[in-house]
């Protein structure tokens, strides 16, 4: 799949990229999709919630009553679940949320959200991504001259570049990653996907990479 290359003023150069059907034109997985975004979000969770049970509970261990005699359920403890401000029955716990995925699968997973935006056409390769200064307005500039400015935007560069991370950091619907860093929620999430020409190499270099699981 040929691709022509875009300078950041939405004009096409005189180059152009043929997109892999390797990765870009491959049959999608929905699940595993669905897979490598649960685990995505699920790594996302800190997972330090905690509830106090009865042993927790700051309180008396005094028999509250006598054992028979009242016309009411025994009760041992202040502490009880049972009373206002007693422990909480089975509560929440700190944990770890993530689970094991294979590394073909989320290889696969990546590759099929990337098939879906090449598909789409809401893949556009630019030339390259380069600020003097970081600028929200000029970055908003750029989106508006590739005429994407309504979309929700994922910038894919080759190498941390802090100018254009700081110009778009305060966009809502934009947002920039490395390609070391591309993975399938960010891929799905956004409604169109501008990759800078390096990036592309990366990518096809990173998919090409042998996996053994």
């Amino acid at each position: 799949m040929k691709v022509n290359v875009k300078n950041i003023k939405g004009e096409d150069t005189s180059n152009s990229v043929e997109l892999s059907e390797e990765i870009f034109g491959v049959e999608p997985n929905d699940h595993a999709i669905y897979l490598d975004v649960k685990q995505y979000l699920a790594n996302q969770r800190q997972g330090t919630h905690k509830a106090k049970e009865r042993a927790e509970i700051t309180g008396s261990t005094k028999k509250i009553k006598r054992q028979k005699g009242t016309g009411t359920a025994r009760a041992g403890s202040i502490k009880s679940p049972i009373f206002r401000g007693g422990g909480r029955v089975f509560g929440p716990r700190p944990r770890d949320y993530g689970f094991k995925l294979n590394r073909k699968l989320k290889k696969l997973a990546r590759k099929s959200a990337l098939t879906y935006k090449a598909k789409n056409e809401k893949i556009t390769v630019l030339e390259a991504v380069q600020m003097d200064t970081p600028k929200t307005k000029a970055f908003l500039d750029v989106l508006q001259s590739l005429s994407v400015q309504n979309e929700k935007c994922l910038l894919v560069v080759e190498e941390v570049n802090r100018n254009v991370y700081l110009s778009v950091r305060n966009i809502p619907n934009a947002k920039v990653i490395t390609a070391d860093k591309l993975n399938t929620y960010d891929i799905m999430n956004a409604t169109h996907l501008l990759l800078s020409e390096k990036a592309v190499d990366q990518i096809e270099a990173m998919f090409n990479t042998k996996v053994t699981a």
